[in-house]
């Protein structure tokens, strides 16, 4: 897969801001107006910061109005965060493209520090920083499975997400080539992305903690549960597309078939047997994968 470092040609022909920074909202204001305060306290100022309110009901347009022409807001009916993250994309003009979830914060050398690494890395695409967790307030220490990769990133993010969209900084070339984020999944979008992106390059580390990752709040889509399913779509698509190494192909459908037969199981212990024999069937749909 060919990956450019220039912008297209309708983005090259006005100068433009270096980092594009997009936020997707839904009714977060609260922590909205946080997240915002705490881009437009970076260090590095060759930004533009979009935030893309996905339908909020709390006011946030009204909340968002006093910053004036340091925040693109951009309003759509609710349509979830994949299509926000992609509308904000397609809104913005910057080479480089940096996610923020509306409920995170950056420390003030965020940008900075992954520019540079940009700078001094011509061929990197891709790079994510380290985090501090916050859980319902108090930080907390992210338990060694979580611990971030860096390199090549492909096989172990098959098990479970190891980039969070907040720490991210890639090149626009590399978005637009995999194609942004799957519009129809609810939930583990981020997974299936980084799956898409670790199986053409690698995704490198910044070692520090250059975000703040809140979490323990009720409309956090990583806390719901039987988020699996979503994850077994995302290794079906993943496999059904042809373009994996014989080696990413075989490591695909190991979990593929894993992941089917503890959902399977689970949901021939809740009984519902007919969504079982879906999972079941799928995970021998896959069986002579290997």
């Amino acid at each position: 897969m060919h990956f450019t470092h220039s912008q297209s040609k309708s983005r090259a022909s006005a100068p433009g801001p270096r980092v594009s920074v997009i936020i997707p909202t839904f009714n977060r204001v609260g922590l909205l107006v946080e997240a915002v305060d705490s881009v437009l306290a970076q260090t590095f100022k060759d930004f533009e910061l979009l935030v893309v309110d996905d339908g909020s009901t709390d006011g946030t347009q009204e909340r968002l109005q006093p910053y004036g022409r340091r925040v693109t807001c951009v309003h759509q009916p609710n349509q979830g965060v994949s299509a926000a993250r992609n509308t904000g994309v397609a809104r913005s003009s910057g080479d480089l493209i940096a996610l923020l979830d509306s409920d995170d914060l950056w420390r003030p050398a965020k940008l900075a520090r992954q520019v540079a690494f940009f700078e001094n890395h011509p061929d990197a695409q891709i790079c994510q920083t380290e985090e501090i967790w916050i859980r319902r307030g108090q930080r907390v220490n992210p338990k060694k499975h979580h611990r971030k990769p860096s390199g090549w990133i492909f096989e172990p993010s098959l098990a479970r997400c190891l980039v969070s969209p907040s720490a991210v900084m890639m090149r626009r070339g590399l978005l637009e080539a995999v194609g942004g984020f799957d519009e129809s999944l609810p939930a583990c979008e981020d997974y299936d992305l980084w799956l898409r992106v670790s199986r053409h390059c690698p995704v490198q580390l910044i070692d520090a903690p250059l975000v703040i990752k809140r979490g323990g709040h009720a409309d956090q889509l990583s806390a719901a549960s039987g988020l699996d399913r979503y994850r077994i779509q995302s290794l079906d698509k993943l496999l059904a597309g042809g373009d994996l190494t014989r080696k990413q192909a075989r490591a695909a459908a190991a979990m593929l078939r894993e992941k089917c037969r503890i959902y399977a199981a689970g949901c021939r212990k809740r009984g519902r047997d007919e969504e079982a024999k879906i999972f079941e069937a799928l995970a021998n749909k896959h069986a002579s994968d290997d």
